[in-house]
């Protein structure tokens, strides 16, 4: 392995142990699963911190990985059945909060995934603000958690 490759894959690693960030937004504690190992869909679960003094909103996501990536949260039916749906007007980040996403809550979801996820790959995710604009996310796959 040459001094270059060497260096360019720590520089790899390190990027994968800090967390993103752009301008006053911050992405921590990324991660990605998908439903089975054949799946056509899966999701991302992250916190974003906004360290503005300023409001903003999530208001889109965007891989390569799949086909449509969409904004989704959870809500009761009038059966009181709960059911993912696609938050179109984005979800609001107030001036020094965090959104989390997580399972059961707001989350990224990939929709037609060409290639199943792998435990310990990255999916490249970028994530657009209001405000703050486009932040790329190396999102690592753990199908563990």
């Amino acid at each position: 392995m040459s001094f270059k490759t060497t260096i360019a894959a720590a520089l790899a690693a390190t990027a994968l142990a800090f967390p993103a960030f752009a301008q006053d937004i911050t992405v921590n504690d990324p991660y990605a699963r998908s439903s089975a190992m054949m799946a056509t869909s899966g999701a991302a679960f992250m916190t974003i911190t906004n360290n503005s003094g300023t409001d903003d909103r999530l208001i889109a996501a965007a891989s390569p990985v799949s086909a449509k990536v969409e904004l989704h949260t959870h809500k009761e039916d009038e059966n009181g059945v709960m059911r993912m749906i696609h938050v179109e007007e984005g979800l609001p980040i107030a001036a020094g909060e965090t959104l989390m996403l997580e399972r059961g809550g707001n989350h990224v979801m990939f929709m037609g995934i060409e290639t199943p996820f792998e435990q310990g790959a990255t999916v490249p995710l970028t994530l657009t603000f209001e405000a703050a604009g486009e932040i790329a996310v190396e999102v690592p796959v753990d199908l563990e958690r």
